[in-house]
């Protein structure tokens, strides 16, 4: 079986585009078609300004809502990725494989530094190098592929890059990886500013379903969702992208086709109720399903200690034959 690792950071609440985008697929397809390893990535979410305790809280209800989604650990390795030290261990034997140039021609760090440096805010360090330690979140585990929304699909390439100059240098040691894309809703945009994605941590909550919002709030963001001038139901992302995103969640949640859907709405108010009571629906068993595991903790923190154990020994030989590999003495 092919080894599979992805993962979500705690850096707002989970979100549909979150559920669509990644998480439906690794439930439905990859945990059953590999060897699949799902992670809370709580590490990522130092790179900005940040409350431990809120870190903490969102990292708990990630894990809780990827098992409320389906994830099942009889069938997949779930942890959260500071349980496993060799992430950390890895990441710094990269960051010695990496170029500064390299790192600095990342997108996201050129849109969050920017955005920090007009707020009159410091960037930090961690931000450059946290795609080194995206790439050592893969590498430790020999990942052969990587599911990744298309905003991820750069620091796959980085992986990749670092992968094969560190088993020119030093001896092939890791497997180099590739990312894959679900075909439908990959890319979930913001219900009210339908040009950019549905992320978890906007200012402003209207343009986004979080997965824990309960029917009535779900169906009033939807209600309210932005569309186009005009009265026509097309499927056109550029002429008309808040529809075009209105069909693309109604297809992802009916598993139609965006296209051949348009055609049976005259309206944006039919259009919007459908959309609104499919979501409804799809997300009514995990909101259920997360009240469950949430008044269980004891449950939670043991699937997550066996993930970790789990992953542990599956990371630990091979960094440790990087160690090896790049000139560390091994320990006596």
């Amino acid at each position: 079986m092919k080894r599979i690792f992805s993962g979500v950071k705690p850096t707002g609440h989970l979100t549909l585009g979150n559920y669509l985008g990644a998480v439906r697929r690794w439930v439905e397809e990859d945990q059953h078609r590999s060897d699949a390893l799902f992670s809370v990535v709580d590490l990522h979410a130092l790179t900005v300004q940040h409350d431990p305790a809120r870190v903490r809280r969102l990292s708990r209800q990630a894990a809780t809502l990827l098992l409320a989604a389906g994830l099942d650990p009889r069938l997949c390795t779930v942890f959260v990725q500071s349980h496993v030290d060799e992430h950390a261990r890895l990441s710094y034997l990269l960051e010695c494989t990496a170029t500064d140039g390299e790192l600095r021609r990342m997108i996201q760090y050129r849109e969050k530094g920017a955005r920090a440096r007009a707020a009159g805010e410091s960037v930090r360090l961690s931000l450059l190098t946290y795609p080194v330690l995206m790439a050592a979140d893969i590498l430790a585990y020999g990942t052969e592929e990587v599911p990744v929304g298309d905003d991820q699909t750069q620091h796959v390439e980085l992986t990749r890059d670092l992968a094969v100059r560190f088993n020119q240098r030093y001896g092939h040691v890791f497997t180099v990886p590739k990312a894959t894309h679900p075909a439908v809703a990959a890319r979930v945009m913001d219900l009210q500013d339908p040009r950019s994605k549905m992320g978890k941590s906007h200012e402003n909550g209207a343009g986004i379903v979080y997965l824990l919002d309960d029917a009535e709030t779900v169906r009033r963001k939807i209600m309210r969702a932005v569309t186009d001038s005009g009265r026509d139901v097309a499927y056109d992302r550029e002429a008309s992208p808040g529809v075009a995103n209105l069909l693309d969640l109604l297809a992802a949640a009916t598993g139609g086709n965006p296209e051949a859907l348009a055609g049976a709405y005259e309206s944006y108010g039919s259009l919007k109720k459908d959309t609104a009571d499919a979501v409804v629906e799809l997300l009514r068993p995990v909101r259920e399903r997360h009240a469950e595991l949430a008044a269980d903790p004891g449950h939670v923190d043991q699937v997550l200690r066996d993930g970790a154990e789990r992953a542990r020994g599956m990371a630990r030989p091979l960094v440790d034959r990087a160690y090896r590999a790049i000139g560390l003495m091994p320990p006596g």
